[in-house]
């Protein structure tokens, strides 16, 4: 890809001063960051697998259950199609409502549109940001777990998933260096706060509770967060908790999903199950992987289930 600009040389939206890469990856870009999963970074990241184990990163499809954010629990149907054979199908399948990409017409920056400037709305007309995108390239790389719980607790700093803890980029950085692993450009960084080991460990009534008013641990979404971020130039940010960023968020800060996704381009994933992966990286001290996922081909989709595998 050459070399990209740094976030403090990257345009400003006017009027709102939050910076944008609209452009730096052609006029007509469709996947963003996913551009950096060259080839040759492909190919590279393949050097990853050591042992061949797979470790899958998703969630069962009916958690959480009750979903969150207002989601409806899917229906799921087996039927016979004959006296022999069996079909299925599910109805009121929400795409973002278990282990998920947010496809970059998920999110757009006001009036000023989607990722490229795009102001078509999706509700009335495909605007060309569909998870097939991402979808046909793959999302193929070096994955790096970045274990923010485990470096927490390993340094005595009180961390619960479930409550309202913001992650700020020095944070990321701390880690990072604890586990003594740099990132590179066109990785695939998976920041873990235990959320997925703490939501499975609540009770049914538990869960309930939370899905009406779910609080998280997660990113700060200040300008140090997406200047951070931008710099380290992943080519996706997987996350275990619901949103990325700290919920609630603060309206003083702003949306850390409006920063990245449709002026960045940055491919987020939420909900990933990374607790597996986290035992066996800690047991081995080794912290990259091959990452694989390829979303669903839905034409014009705003997001997916996440369809990933690390490869150790």
């Amino acid at each position: 890809m050459g070399d990209l600009p740094s976030f403090d040389e990257l345009a400003s939206v006017p009027g709102l001063g939050l910076r944008h890469a609209w452009g730096v990856f052609g006029d007509d870009d469709r996947i963003g960051s996913v551009n950096l999963l060259t080839p040759a970074r492909v190919l590279a990241a393949a050097a990853q697998v050591r042992t061949g184990e797979v470790v899958s990163l998703d969630l069962p499809l009916d958690l959480p259950d009750p979903p969150l954010f207002g989601r409806q629990p899917y229906r799921h149907h087996v039927f016979a199609l004959n006296r022999h054979e069996m079909d299925d199908r599910l109805d009121d399948f929400h795409l973002q409502g278990s282990t998920q990409w947010d496809a970059l017409g998920h999110v757009r920056c006001r009036e000023h549109g989607f990722w490229g400037g795009r102001t078509t709305d999706p509700t009335a007309e495909a605007n060309d940001l569909g998870i097939e995108h991402w979808a046909a390239h793959g999302i193929v790389g070096r994955g790096v777990l970045v274990d923010v719980a485990g470096w927490a607790a390993a340094n005595g700093h009180g961390f619960d998933p479930l409550s309202r803890r913001e992650i700020t980029a020095g944070d990321l950085a701390a880690t990072l260096s604890a586990q003594r692993t740099g990132l590179e450009p066109g990785d695939i960084v998976c920041m873990r706060t235990g959320w997925t080991g703490a939501y499975r460990a609540l009770a049914r009534e538990g869960r309930a509770d939370y899905a009406a008013a779910p609080v998280s641990a997660g990113l700060y979404a200040d300008e140090a967060m997406a200047r951070y971020l931008w710099n380290a130039h992943p080519a996706a940010l997987v996350c275990d908790n619901p949103a990325v960023e700290v919920v609630p968020g603060d309206p003083a800060v702003g949306s850390l999903h409006r920063r990245m996704i449709p002026l960045l381009g940055m491919a987020f994933g939420e909900m990933f199950d990374l607790e597996t992966l986290a035992e066996r990286c800690r047991a081995d001290g080794r912290w990259t992987f091959l990452f694989v996922a390829v979303p669903l081909k839905v034409p014009g989709g705003i997001g997916s289930p996440g369809n990933a595998v690390a490869i150790r």
